[in-house]
């Protein structure tokens, strides 16, 4: 799904989550957990993951140790997309992902099969979900959404 997908200029009505009304919400979170375990295994051979809204991704970060040594550690962040920031006002620290990292986007059919489910539910599934994070954002709405 095109990032253009998620700027909303209206609501989300239920008729446009049609599989999430389907999916239980145990279900919607073992999704969610298989594409969380996908993300893991790309952050941890240093690739980052677009996902439509924004990328995963590690980022150099430096740690004062003690006195006058700094040490630099590679730190997991979630970088929201320009485009999504721009169209819904958003303020986020400006971070950069390093020039050398490649960028993937969700492998569907791994969760899938990761998952157990039909690759066509993981990829509507995540792409409804992340239009109902573009509403709530839309209309100003606080959201929580915890990754393992």
């Amino acid at each position: 799904a095109k990032m253009q997908n998620y700027l909303l200029s209206s609501s989300v009505g239920p008729e446009e989550l049609p599989t999430l009304k389907e999916l239980s919400t145990s279900e919607i979170c073992k999704i969610w957990s298989g594409a969380s375990r996908y993300i893991h295994r790309q952050l941890l051979q240093k690739t980052a993951v677009e996902i439509g809204v924004g990328t995963f991704a590690l980022v150099p970060v430096h740690a004062g140790v003690e006195e006058g040594k700094v040490l630099t550690v590679e730190r997991p962040v979630f970088i929201v997309n320009k485009h999504v920031r721009t169209f819904y006002n958003l303020e986020c620290d400006e971070t950069k992902i390093p020039d050398e990292t490649p960028v993937v986007q969700l492998d569907f059919g791994e969760i899938a099969a990761d998952t157990h489910f039909r690759r066509e539910i993981v990829e509507l599934c995540v792409h409804e979900t992340l239009l109902c994070f573009a509403g709530a954002l839309r209309d100003n709405k606080e959201v929580e959404f915890s990754f393992k």
